[in-house]
């Protein structure tokens, strides 16, 4: 049997032949797993449901400072709080483990201490929501009911409280590092602050944003500067032709004072003034018409001096007498003089305009140079500026979140159920010791029947001759009861011969 491939029916057929042994050791295992269960020492477990409370403000309003992953947190205050130092106050505090206390060393109490308690977290029902923590279970098993429940409590609270203390350290911490950055990046921004206004200050009307005020102006100067040469040489025409009609005018008040007459050397000269007043609207003084126009004045002017020296002298005296001239000369000289002083005037003011222009011109023509350099210092304080005020941002967040946490409004930790005093022992479960015990019997008599059945040789079936004698079988031999000798016999079926020696042989 051990070895052919056994069938379904060859397993059936063992069951059947030891499922006395099998009964006996399946109906003894539940009560010897029950009398285990009564030996072994009782332990009780005290429990505590501890759901993680969201913050009250909303974090679009205050976001929180403490944003690691609620099961790190959970699982760095674990660790800190199961450590040696943090248990072995419970141990001494509540008289854990007293008879071992003096002869067992403190670590080992402390790690037998650890393996008792048992945080377990509350695993969200949706996948998207794992940062967002419920909550977890506090479980501390111990030899005795009511210490179990302190212990448990005791744990709980410390963890609460280790909670609180490391998000106000957390947040006080962050407030403080973004104090003192921000102290830092205020120093930078002054410094760029100051670079900036320096730079402003050297080239005060030379900036980029100042280019198109500074065009515009160009353009208004050059447009004062053409409406000032038009008026000079309004006032320059105005002036040649009051001068010239007081030359006639005086001409004509001489020439009656001494009974000449030159009014055609006057008229001569008129109308050559006239000519080269309307020769200079249109030419400049090296255009050759109005140099011969002005040598033709200056002939034509030497005449009539030479011609006026001829006169008496009581005509001179007469003549350079203003109170004797008559008023319409005397008021020509005053519009002369008047002219004389508008020249004056706007000479001076087209020499001012055009400094003017030329000190707008060199400003546009510096623009780009300075252009480049306001944006490298710009930059600089743009930058320095953005994180200052990101910087601000931040700290004033931090402080608020820091004053959430010392108001308590954060994120905590409450006790849904307090730790429970256990009615009942967690271990051992009789019932499942029970039902061990039974399993463990069943498991240990089918091993044992399996192995018995693998050391039986004996030829149960057609299929265990053919196996051993790997000869077919030709026919059976009934087993022959001696009490029913009277039966008629089956007659033998024919076989060969090694099959009737090994028949005769088995029997």
């Amino acid at each position: 049997m051990t070895q052919r491939e056994l069938t379904a029916q060859d397993y059936l057929a063992m069951l059947r032949r030891r499922w006395v042994l099998l009964l006996i050791l399946t109906l003894v295992g539940g009560p010897l797993g029950y009398g285990v269960s009564r030996i072994l020492p009782n332990r009780y477990t005290s429990e505590t449901l501890v759901l993680i409370e969201q913050p009250t403000v909303p974090t679009d309003y205050v976001r929180p400072v403490v944003s690691s992953d609620l099961g790190q947190r959970l699982s760095s205050m674990k660790q800190q709080i199961l450590s040696g130092s943090r248990l072995e106050p419970i141990i001494r505090q509540y008289g854990l483990y007293s008879s071992e206390i003096d002869h067992v060393s403190m670590g080992d109490l402390v790690e037998r201490l650890r393996d008792t308690i048992k945080i377990t977290p509350i695993r969200p029902m949706e996948a998207t929501a794992a940062q967002n923590l419920p909550g977890f279970f506090i479980n501390v098993t111990m030899d005795n009911p009511r210490t179990a429940q302190e212990v448990c409590a005791a744990v709980t609270s410390m963890f609460i409280e280790q909670n609180l203390r490391l998000r106000q350290k957390h947040a006080e911490d962050t407030t403080e590092f973004l104090a003192q950055q921000l102290v830092d990046a205020k120093a930078k921004l002054d410094q760029q602050d100051a670079k900036l206004a320096a730079f402003k200050s050297h080239y005060l009307g030379e900036l980029p944003d100042q280019e198109t005020t500074n065009l515009n102006l160009l353009t208004g100067l050059t447009s004062q500067l053409d409406a000032t040469t038009q008026a000079l040489a309004r006032a320059q025409q105005d002036k040649s032709f009051a001068e010239t009609t007081l030359t006639q005018q005086i001409s004509s008040w001489q020439a009656a004072q001494s009974g000449h007459n030159p009014e055609t050397l006057e008229q001569q000269l008129s109308a050559l003034q006239t000519q080269l007043a309307n020769l200079q609207l249109r030419y400049t003084d090296d255009y050759p018409d109005v140099v011969k126009a002005k040598n033709d004045v200056e002939v034509l002017k030497r005449k009539i001096a030479e011609s006026e020296a001829q006169t008496s002298p009581t005509n001179s005296e007469k003549k350079q007498k203003p109170s004797s001239e008559p008023a319409q000369i005397q008021q020509l000289r005053t519009q002369i003089h008047s002219y004389d002083l508008m020249i004056a005037e706007k000479t001076k003011e087209q020499e001012k305009i055009r400094q003017q222009i030329n000190l707008y011109q060199e400003r546009v023509q510096s623009s780009p140079a300075i252009e480049q350099q306001y944006k490298e210092v710009t930059r600089d304080y743009q930058t320095a500026l953005d994180f200052y005020n990101e910087l601000l941002r931040k700290k004033d967040q931090s402080a608020m979140a820091t004053d959430l946490e010392h108001r308590q409004e954060g994120e905590q930790f409450r006790v849904l159920d307090p730790a429970n005093l256990p009615d009942k022992p967690s271990f051992p479960d009789r019932i499942k010791f029970s039902l061990g015990g039974f399993a463990g019997g069943l498991a240990l008599g089918l091993g044992i029947a399996f192995l018995l059945e693998m050391k039986d040789s004996s030829l149960r079936t057609e299929r265990d001759v053919e196996f051993a004698l790997r000869l077919p079988v030709l026919a059976l031999i009934p087993d022959i009861d001696p009490s029913s000798s009277k039966k008629p016999m089956h007659p033998a079926k024919i076989v060969p011969d090694q099959m009737q020696a090994a028949v005769g042989g088995r029997a």
